[in-house]
């Protein structure tokens, strides 16, 4: 028989349609599933704000009565207007090594967003940025990060089989800190904070976080990454959306906050402990046991590996020297957690100053991710 298409619309066919990618990567070694609760949530109109600015539609691909493929389409309305663009999204793209149903599956993204005035097909991203975005094209030999995307190698020749050409590639460094901070960048550290009037505040978790600068946290990193490939501007909704996501599991020994002389924030470092051998053990789930091993990597005392979440600098403290403060601050709590590599989350690879920021250090860079667009 042939590819059959369907549209998902229940609350069980969206299980199915996440859990579809867990059954797929099951003897992969190297995949590392999502925590099943907040792909649900990510679907849902009630929990996430980004769903107010965008349409989308889930579909997933049958052949004899057996799933073999899954896609998302989206038009995010709010990404669109800021960029001038058109383009349909898709995403959530996971499918057997059969050409025919990966051509099924993008064909119907294709018309449908076609049919909604949409004249580029553009993928794999999802919602927003805060999404997982870009196909593994390197580097298939590594955990992903929790931010990340995994994917087979086959998916590249499928991409490129259906007329996709290359929009913007990520790459992802695997850093080996120093234990102390070199004396050189203690030195920029302290003539930055002198010149520009900045100081580096500490906070203990996340209600001191929100109580003591609310809002305002998600503000930096919304104005500093607006002219990063696909950026949506936030919704307040969607700034507090990501606050209750992700605050809940940080460190905060490694939530670096900069503040001015007015006491306003003006660039942040966040980063968190590598949680994805946790989530590799429990499927994504956090019952009956995945809440203990999650748990357990999220207050390790000592940790091997940790993710670099993001960077972000206000457009008008850019250029200052500003991210030194940053590594000042953290190498002391490397060194206090004996970690061993740090992992960057996908970093364009035109963005020279981001880049810069890691490769001053021993590094290598050890991942690729790719977007793809195409006219349709």
């Amino acid at each position: 028989m042939g590819v059959e298409i369907h549209e998902i619309h229940t609350r069980r066919e969206l299980k199915q349609f996440i859990q579809f990618a867990n059954d797929l990567y099951k003897d992969c070694q190297y995949y590392c599933p999502p925590l099943f609760f907040d792909e649900m949530n990510c679907f849902n109109a009630e929990k996430n704000p980004a769903l107010e600015v965008s349409d989308y539609q889930l579909w997933m691909a049958y052949r004899d009565g057996k799933p073999v493929g899954r896609i998302a389409g989206i038009i995010n309305r709010r990404a669109n207007e800021k960029w001038n663009v058109k383009h349909v999204r898709f995403g959530w793209f996971d499918f057997i090594d059969d050409l025919e149903v990966s051509k099924a599956l993008l064909d119907t993204v294709a018309a449908w967003g076609k049919a909604r005035g949409m004249d580029g097909l553009n993928g794999p991203v999802g919602f927003t940025d805060f999404d997982h975005e870009g196909l593994l094209i390197e580097g298939f030999e590594y955990l992903p990060a929790m931010a990340s995307l995994y994917n087979y190698p086959y998916y590249e020749q499928h991409m490129e089989a259906y007329g996709l050409k290359k929009e913007a590639d990520w790459i992802e460094i695997q850093v080996y800190p120093p234990y102390v901070v070199p004396e050189r960048l203690d030195r920029i550290a302290n003539i930055v904070k002198e010149r520009s009037h900045v100081r580096v505040d500490k906070v203990q978790n996340t209600r001191e976080l929100v109580k003591k600068y609310g809002i305002e946290y998600m503000d930096v990193i919304d104005v500093a990454y607006q002219k990063l490939y696909n950026f949506q501007p936030m919704t307040d909704a969607q700034k507090r959306y990501y606050m209750r996501m992700y605050f809940p599991m940080l460190n905060f020994d490694f939530v670096t906050i900069v503040v001015n002389e007015k006491d306003e924030v003006v660039a942040v470092a966040v980063g968190m402990p590598d949680i994805s051998e946790a989530l590799r053990k429990c499927g994504g789930k956090l019952f009956p046991l995945g809440w203990y091993h999650i748990l357990k990597a999220l207050r390790a005392k000592r940790m091997d590996a940790f993710d670099m979440l993001l960077i972000a600098v206000r457009p008008d403290y850019q250029d200052k020297g500003i991210n030194s403060l940053f590594f000042q601050d953290w190498i002391p709590y490397i060194a206090k957690y004996h970690i061993k590599r740090l992992e960057t989350t996908n970093i364009l690879e035109t963005n020279a100053k981001n880049i810069a920021n890691f490769t001053q250090f021993d590094h290598k860079v050890h991942k690729r991710h790719r977007a793809y667009i195409k006219d349709i």
